[in-house]
């Protein structure tokens, strides 16, 4: 048996699953600390369904936590980006595009020295060790202890990250060091970003996986925990604790994830309505599409792997206003069942709407009585725009495509959504989030360019997979169910030496023993 968890705006979702089956699941509101409310989801669970602690072998969890600390700039390390690339990345130095407020959060120390390389691993310029150990005694000045480092095509060639990692461990001792060749892909600045993103978050993500843990001992629950990431797939504690940006709109893909699962649909555009915000994504072979361009996280643009998401200010717990006729983006979050008028509140809220126009019986509906019938048909006439609205924005054709809702704010759609083949509420959609985190794989991808001049085609499709695998693997894969699911080769016929972009991305069931 396993337990999936998911962490929302508005809810704590949990399931316990025996094998591909939905034994039971809770739904709690979400607390200010977060690891409370997933302690109390994992009681409610534990204390619903009876089951022994023991029989639980595995906890998946989607978090949060990590994308809000980025989002609310709280709780970062002062950070060191260090990047070799000189003489050619001067005019563009570390953190240029960041909003200020988040720059000034981790300190703004950013360094420049000697190194990296061209896309076909020729060196833009030697390293020097003299520099590197100058750079790493000022950061040590400083008391820094998150440093990320950086070199131009470090995903082709990572030697001139390694060796600075290695002189900057030795000279800091007790630094976390993030290279960016295991976060982001070919672009320097993009991948840059994401790397000291990552590095800031160092200690938060020690702080809250021990918390996870502590919870689960709290449970009598001796079993291993996961932490679902932004594909689909699951990486271990450990992993998390190094790599936390991987958690990052781990959410919306968990809930894609279980959609495909629930309803055995694996091409379809999802609805995730939750009870701050809802979110839509195309499911491609049953994963979420990922986006092909930079996406940006708190204002930073980053070029790490990313579901193709949309999302809007719509769910359960959203403001309604009068005079004129508005409906969120601001949310009561997880105060709804203290806010909203249905739970004895006084703030008008979608889910008020919901049961005052017949589509919901929750809490007390003669709370919402005094609502003008014409006021509640305008609202919920304005929840379906912002549905169908969305939907269309993420259609890539005008062809209709089964549409499945899920999430605890479905509730608000009533009406066939514009552009739908059909509408799928899978048994199970409120908690859909938490079941896509407890069924989630484990997987990794690589994406490197490589000169063709050196090698044939083949050998570097069998070099690309070799690696994904190989990470797969590091991540807690069983290694006789990793699959290559995706290949995508992109030649490159402005460089020189034949080259082609691969990305090849692997994917295996837990291993678990």
């Amino acid at each position: 048996m396993r337990i999936g968890i998911d962490v929302g705006g508005t809810n704590t979702d949990a399931v316990l699953m025996k094998g591909m089956t939905v034994v039971d699941a809770v739904k709690t509101p979400t607390t200010p600390d977060v690891s409370t409310g997933i302690t109390t989801a994992l009681r409610n669970l534990l204390a619903k369904t009876r089951v022994d602690p023991a029989a639980i072998t595995a906890v998946m969890i989607g978090t949060t936590h990590f994308t809000n600390a980025v989002i609310e700039r709280k709780h970062l390390m002062p950070t060191a980006a260090v990047r070799l690339g000189l003489p050619a990345t001067a005019g563009l130095p570390p953190m240029v595009d960041w909003p200020p407020d988040l720059r000034e959060a981790i300190g703004n120390h950013w360094y420049l020295v000697h190194g990296g390389h061209e896309f076909d691993g020729r060196r833009i310029s030697k390293p020097d060790e003299r520099e590197l150990r100058q750079v790493a005694q000022q950061i040590k000045d400083k008391g820094i202890r998150a440093i990320a480092v950086s070199s131009v095509f470090s995903p082709v060639n990572p030697e001139d990250e390694n060796w600075a990692a290695a002189i900057l461990q030795d000279e800091i001792p007790d630094a976390h060091i993030t290279r960016s060749h295991e976060i982001g892909r070919i672009g320097l600045l993009e991948r840059e970003n994401a790397a000291i993103m990552n590095a800031c978050l160092q200690d938060l993500a020690r702080r809250i996986i021990a918390s996870f843990r502590q919870a689960l001992v709290e449970m009598n629950i001796q079993a291993p925990f996961y932490l679902s990431q932004n594909d689909g797939t699951l990486m271990s504690a450990e992993f998390a604790e190094k790599y936390p940006v991987f958690t990052f709109a781990s959410g919306p893909t968990n809930s894609m994830r279980g959609a495909a699962f629930l309803s055995g649909v694996k091409e379809a555009m999802v609805v995730d309505l939750g009870g701050t915000t809802s979110d839509v994504g195309m499911l491609i072979h049953g994963f979420p599409r990922e986006a092909s361009v930079a996406v940006e996280i708190g204002g930073v643009r980053t070029n790490f792997r990313m579901p193709d998401v949309y999302s809007f200010g719509l769910g359960g717990g959203s403001l309604v206003r009068r005079d004129p006729l508005q409906i969120g983006p601001q949310s009561v979050g997880y105060e709804l069942t203290t806010k909203a008028w249905v739970f004895g509140g006084d703030v008008l809220t979608a889910t008020d709407i919901a049961v005052a126009g017949g589509l919901a019986d929750i809490g007390d509906r003669s709370a919402v009585r005094s609502l003008d019938g014409s006021f509640v048909r305008e609202a919920l006439d304005l929840m379906q725009q912002m549905v169908d609205a969305a939907v269309d924005r993420m259609k890539t054709s005008a062809e209709p495509i089964p549409v499945i809702l899920v999430g605890g704010g479905t509730i608000l759609v009533s009406r066939p959504v514009a552009g739908a083949s059909e509408i799928i509420r899978p048994e199970h959609y409120a908690v859909a989030n938490a079941i896509g985190a407890a069924i989630a794989q484990v997987g990794a991808e690589t994406d490197r360019i490589f000169s063709l001049a050196t090698m044939s085609r083949e050998e570097a499709l069998n070099q690309a997979k070799e690696e994904a695998i190989a990470k797969a693997l590091a991540a807690g894969a069983a290694k006789e169910t990793i699959q290559i699911v995706d290949v995508e080769e992109v030649p490159l016929t402005y460089l020189p030496s034949n080259a082609t972009r691969i990305r090849v991305k692997a994917v295996g069931d837990l291993q678990l023993d």
